[in-house]
C-alpha cells in the first residue's frame, strides 16, 4: 500500500510539474481575453447567414476558456441577439474543446503535433455543425429568425476602470477556482491510470483500431470533463496503450458534449439542432481520430514529446507548486466579490459565465 501511494504520488506530481508552467501562462492570456474581448463585438461578427459567420464563431470560440455549460448562456444570448443558429452551434462545438489553457497543456504534455492538431479539428468541428444546422433548419421549415441588435443595458461594455486588476483576478483566480475541482480531480486519475493499469494494457484490449474510438465516444459522450483537465487522463490513456486517435476522440466529445448541455440546447434551440450538434461533434471526433492515426503512422512522428522536459526541473518544480498553490486557494475561497462578477460578464455583460471545464 505504501508503494502503490508513493507511486501515485510521484506520477502525480511529475505531470503537475510538466504542465505547470504553460498552464500558468495561459492563465495569463485567458485574464487578458477576459478584459479585451466583449460579447458587443462577438455579436457584431456573428450575424447574418453563409460560410463567413460560422468561420468567425469557430475562430473566435477556439481560445476562449468557456466550459461546455458555461458557453450555453453566451451562445444563446448570441442567438436572441442576432446570431444564427448556425453561428452558436459553431462557437457551442468549438469553444469548449480547446482554450489557450488547454492548448498550452496540450502542448506541454502531448507535444507539437497534438497542440496544432486539436485546435484544428475543433474549428472545421465547428464550421461543419454549424452549416449542417442552418442547412437542416431551412428544411426543416424552422428557418434561422434575425433578432434586431440588441441595444438593451446588458449591451453596454463593460468599465475600463482597473482591466489589468480585472484581468490579473480572472486568470489566477476567477478560472482556476472554476476548473480546479475537475483539474486536480483529472490530475489524479491521470495518476491513477500509470499507476494502476499495466504499459500497453489497451493496446492488447482494444488495438489502435475504430473499436478504441467508439469506446471514447461512449465514455467521453455522457461526462462532464474539462478540456484542460482532460489532457492528462489522455496522456496516460496513450502510455497505456490507446492510439492517439482515440486519445483525441475523447479529447474532442468529452468537453463538448454532456447530458445538460444536450437538454439545454434540445430546449432553447429545437431537437433537431441538438441532434446535429451531438451528431456532429461524434462524427468530427470520429473522422479526425482516424486522420490523426494515419498522419502519425505515415510520417512516424512523436506524439508525447514532453516538451516541459526542456525546462529547468527547479523551474517546472517551482511552477507546480504555485500552480498548486492557486488551484488550492481559488476553489477554498469559493465565493465570488461583486469585482469578480464583473470580470466574468466578459462576453454576456450581465449573464455569468465560466470557463472551460
Amino acid at each position: 500500500m505504501t508503494e502503490f501511494l508513493t507511486s501515485l504520488v510521484k506520477d502525480f506530481w511529475f505531470t503537475v510539474a510538466d504542465m505547470s508552467p504553460f498552464l500558468l501562462f495561459g492563465f495569463f492570456v485567458a485574464g487578458l481575453l477576459s478584459v479585451l474581448v466583449t460579447r458587443t463585438f462577438v455579436e457584431t461578427h456573428l450575424g447574418g447567414s453563409g460560410l463567413w459567420p460560422l468561420i468567425k464563431a469557430s475562430l473566435f470560440g477556439i481560445p476562449l476558456p468557456l466550459c461546455s455549460c458555461g458557453v450555453i448562456p453566451v451562445a444563446m444570448s448570441l442567438h436572441n441577439h442576432g446570431a444564427s443558429k448556425g453561428s452558436a452551434i459553431s462557437f457551442l462545438i468549438s469553444t469548449p474543446q480547446t482554450g489557450v489553457d488547454s492548448l498550452f497543456v496540450t502542448f506541454s504534455l502531448l507535444g507539437p503535433v497534438f497542440a496544432i492538431f486539436r485546435p484544428i479539428a475543433a474549428f472545421f468541428n465547428g464550421i461543419l455543425g454549424g452549416g449542417f444546422t442552418n442547412i437542416l433548419s431551412r428544411l426543416s421549415g424552422v428557418g434561422t429568425v434575425i433578432q434586431n441588435k440588441c441595444q438593451e443595458e446588458c449591451c453596454i461594455g463593460e468599465p475600463k476602470r482597473n482591466r489589468i486588476k480585472r484581468g490579473f483576478k480572472y486568470g489566477f483566480y476567477t478560472l482556476p477556482r472554476d476548473i480546479g475541482k475537475s483539474m486536480l480531480l483529472g490530475l489524479v486519475i491521470a495518476a491513477l491510470i500509470s499507476v494502476v493499469v499495466p504499459d500497453d494494457y489497451f493496446a492488447g484490449k482494444l488495438g489502435h483500431s475504430l473499436v478504441s474510438m467508439l469506446v471514447m465516444v461512449l465514455v467521453g459522450v455522457p461526462v462532464y470533463v474539462c478540456a484542460t483537465a482532460s489532457v492528462p487522463i489522455a496522456a496516460a490513456l496513450i502510455i497505456k496503450g490507446i492510439s492517439p486517435g482515440a486519445a483525441l476522440v475523447f479529447l474532442m466529445t468529452g468537453p463538448a458534449t454532456n447530458a445538460a448541455s444536450f437538454i439545454t440546447i434540445w430546449k432553447g434551440l429545437g431537437k433537431i439542432t441538438a441532434f446535429t450538434y451531438l451528431t456532429s461533434v461524434i462524427g468530427c471526433a470520429l473522422a479526425s481520430g482516424l486522420f490523426l492515426d494515419y498522419i502519425i503512422s505515415g510520417a512516424e512522428l512523436e506524439v508525447i514529446a514532453k516538451p516541459g522536459m526542456m525546462l529547468p526541473g527547479y523551474i517546472k518544480n517551482i511552477s507546480a507548486v504555485v500552480l498548486l498553490g492557486i488551484l488550492s486557494f481559488a476553489v477554498i475561497r469559493k465565493k465570488p466579490t461583486h469585482d469578480e462578477s464583473i470580470t466574468r460578464n466578459t462576453l454576456n455583460d450581465g449573464q455569468t459565465r465560466g470557463p472551460k471545464q
